[in-house]
C-alpha cells in the first residue's frame, strides 16, 4: 500500500533534517546528505508498493547528496531508479556523466557512485524503484543512459511521466492486488521509454529477449494467482512455448515454476490475513481467493512455510497492529517485512 510522512510530522525543527537523512539511508540506500540551512528543513516522503517495482515521491528543500563505494558496501539494492523531476531542478553525476534535469527523467545506478544536488529552491522527484534482474534490456547498453537528461514532453517520455502523475495521486486508494498489476504496467512502460532511448530493441540479443520473456511469464503468474487451474503447462501454452524450454527459461532461478506459483500464492494469502479490514473474512475464503480450494492443504502449506497455522497467524498479526496503533496512532512507524517462507526450490503448486 501506500505511506506519506513529511518532516513537518516528526517533531522539532532542529530534529527534520536529521530525520530525512536517516530516512534516506535506511528505507532507500546509505548515502550522505548535507544542506546549507537545516534549521529550515522541509521535506516530504511517501512510497507506493507496486509489486515488482516501487514508486516514491521525494520532495525537500535544497540538499547536495553523495554514494561513494563505502556507501554501497554497507547497503546496495541493486535498483536503477528512474526519476522524474516534477519541481525545481536537479544535478546528476555518475559514471562519468553529469546533468542538470528540470521537467525530465534521469536514470541511476545504486550499484555506482553518485553526486546529485537540488540547484535551485524545493525539488520534487518521482522515483520508480526498478529491480536490476527485473528490467529485461541488455545491463552494459542500459549502463550507456545513466545521469543522462531524458526528455519526458513526447513520445513514451510524455506517456511514462503522465501515468506516474496519475498513479502517485491515486494508487493510495487502490487496493494491494490493483496496485501490483499497476506495477507490472509501469515496468512495461519504463522498459518500453529505455528501449527506445537505447534505439531499436529488436537488436536486443538473445539473452535479453530470454529475460524479457521471463519477466513477462512472472507478471502473468502473478496476475493469475487465484486461478487455481494455473500450472506450469497453462503458463507455457499461454506463452507459446514447450513445457521443456518453459522449465529451461527457469533453469536459473531460486525456484521452479510450481513452486514460483506456490509461493506467491502462500506470500498474497500470509498479507490479507495479517490485514485488519479483512479480519471477518473465514480464512478459507482467502485461501480460494488466491487459488487453495482446498482447507486442509492450504493450512497444511501454510504451516510448512511459516511455521504457524493460518488462524495463528491472523491472530498474531491483528493483536500486533492494535498494540502498536495504542502505542503511538499518530506517528508514521516502520515494520520489518515478514520473513519469506521456507521452500525447496522443486516444490510443487498444488
Amino acid at each position: 500500500m501506500g505511506s506519506l510522512v513529511a518532516a513537518d510530522d516528526v517533531g522539532p525543527a532542529d530534529d527534520r533534517f536529521d530525520w530525512f537523512c536517516e530516512a534516506v539511508s535506511s528505507d532507500v540506500m546509505p548515502v550522505t546528505l548535507s544542506a546549507r540551512r537545516a534549521a529550515d528543513f522541509r521535506a516530504s516522503i511517501s512510497y507506493l508498493d507496486l509489486g515488482v517495482v516501487g514508486l516514491s515521491t521525494v520532495a525537500c528543500s535544497p540538499v547536495l547528496s553523495r554514494r561513494t563505494p563505502t556507501h554501497i558496501r554497507r547497503g546496495d539494492p541493486e535498483h536503477l531508479q528512474l526519476a522524474l523531476i516534477t519541481q525545481g531542478a536537479v544535478r546528476i553525476s555518475q559514471r562519468g556523466s553529469e546533468s542538470v534535469v528540470a521537467g525530465g527523467l534521469v536514470l541511476t545506478d545504486t550499484s555506482r557512485p553518485s553526486e546529485g544536488a537540488c540547484t535551485g529552491g524545493q525539488a520534487e522527484t518521482l522515483v520508480v524503484q526498478i529491480p536490476r534482474q527485473a528490467l529485461a534490456l541488455n545491463p552494459d547498453r542500459v549502463d550507456r543512459l545513466l545521469a543522462q537528461n531524458l526528455a519526458a514532453d513526447a513520445g513514451s517520455g510524455a506517456i511514462l511521466a503522465d501515468f506516474l502523475k496519475t498513479l502517485i495521486a491515486r494508487g493510495p486508494r487502490c487496493h494491494p492486488e490493483e496496485l501490483r498489476g499497476m506495477g507490472a504496467v509501469t515496468l512495461d512502460l519504463a522498459t518500453a521509454f529505455l528501449a527506445r532511448q537505447l534505439g531499436d530493441p529488436g537488436q536486443a540479443p538473445a539473452e535479453a529477449r530470454a529475460q524479457e520473456t521471463l519477466q513477462r511469464i512472472h507478471r502473468f503468474i502473478e496476475n493469475n494467482l487465484g486461478d487455481p487451474d494455473l500450472t506450469p503447462q497453462v503458463i507455457a501454452d499461454r506463452h507459446n512455448l514447450s513445457l521443456r524450454r518453459l522449465h529451461a527459461l527457469f533453469g536459473d532461478q531460486p525456484l521452479t515454476v510450481a513452486a514460483r506459483i506456490r509461493r506467491s500464492r502462500l506470500e498474497r494469502a500470509h498479507a490479507d490475513l495479517a490485514r485488519g479490514e479483512l479480519g471477518g473474512q473465514p480464512v478459507q475464503s482467502i485461501a480460494a481467493r488466491w487459488g487453495f480450494p482446498s482447507a486442509t492443504g492450504f493450512s497444511r502449506a501454510f504451516r510448512e512455510a511459516y511455521g504457524v497455522t493460518p488462524t495463528e497467524h491472523r491472530a498474531l498479526s491483528l493483536a500486533a497492529a492494535r498494540h502498536a496503533a495504542h502505542r503511538n496512532p499518530a506517528r508514521h512507524e516502520h515494520h520489518q517485512a515478514p520473513p519469506g517462507p521456507r521452500f525447496s526450490s522443486g516444490d510443487t503448486a498444488a
